[in-house]
């Protein structure tokens, strides 16, 4: 058994919506090096796992460890300077705003000028649709560019692991491939990731593990090939 500390890890996460049970001892390990994604059905709460890890949504506080570091009930802010950042679902821009400025919004707790150019350079190398689109209002581009600035804006914030709240949804799939293979680059650069999504096809195909979530329980977890080969999880989650 392996005795590397994970970067995140949950345990025995348990979460309610006021007296609505929502989350019944979740356990997920993101390793060093790893992009874990959560898969279920629509309302199986894998949001409400990601809000837990990212401070939005209470958690006990050895219920969320952070680099071997207990951090439940930590703030979403707290928690961004601790190097964990959400993409969140809907991506919540700043519509008004240019794009520019929300992924300069994105690097707020920084203070390294020259570290905060460089990182703009690397998102723009990654996501190249933006360099043409900086002083454009982030609220009149595609779905598909707008998920590129959420992406783009929580990079920003130099991350050492990012959770990713279902990136692909209602996109292109020149788009969904697009953030596919920004996510295995990113995990190449050496940021962790734990990526939520119902397109378990896509998922899968860039996890190196996964987690299967049925009514706030985890059901079921292996090696992202071998949950591709699971017959069950093949008929429920990728309509074979």
């Amino acid at each position: 058994m392996s005795t590397e500390t994970p970067t995140l890890e949950i345990a025995d996460l348990h979460a309610a919506y006021g007296t609505v049970p929502a989350l019944h001892g979740v356990n997920i390990r993101v390793m060093r090096g790893q992009v874990v994604t959560l898969i279920g059905a629509n309302g199986a709460g894998k949001s409400t796992v990601l809000k837990c890890a990212s401070g939005l949504l209470p958690a006990k506080r050895n219920a969320i460890r952070l680099f071997g570091e207990p951090v439940g009930g930590l703030p979403s802010n707290v928690l961004v300077e601790h190097g964990l950042v959400l993409v969140p679902e809907g991506r919540r821009l700043f519509g008004a705003m240019t794009v520019r400025e929300n992924l300069e919004l994105g690097a707020y707790t920084r203070r390294d000028t020259a570290g905060i150019a460089q990182s703009m350079e690397r998102c723009l190398s990654l996501l190249p649709d933006l360099k043409q689109k900086l002083r454009a209002a982030a609220g009149s581009l595609s779905g598909g560019q707008q998920q590129m600035v959420a992406v783009a804006r929580a990079l920003m914030a130099e991350p050492r692991i990012l959770l990713l709240d279902e990136p692909t949804i209602g996109l292109a799939p020149a788009v969904v491939d697009l953030i596919a293979r920004v996510v295995s680059e990113i995990s190449r650069d050496g940021i962790d990731v734990l990526l939520v999504e119902q397109n378990a096809e896509v998922a899968l195909a860039i996890a190196d593990y996964g987690y299967v979530l049925e009514s706030g329980a985890i059901v079921a977890h292996a090696s992202a090939q071998e949950l591709t080969r699971n017959d069950e999880v093949r008929r429920a989650y990728m309509g074979m």
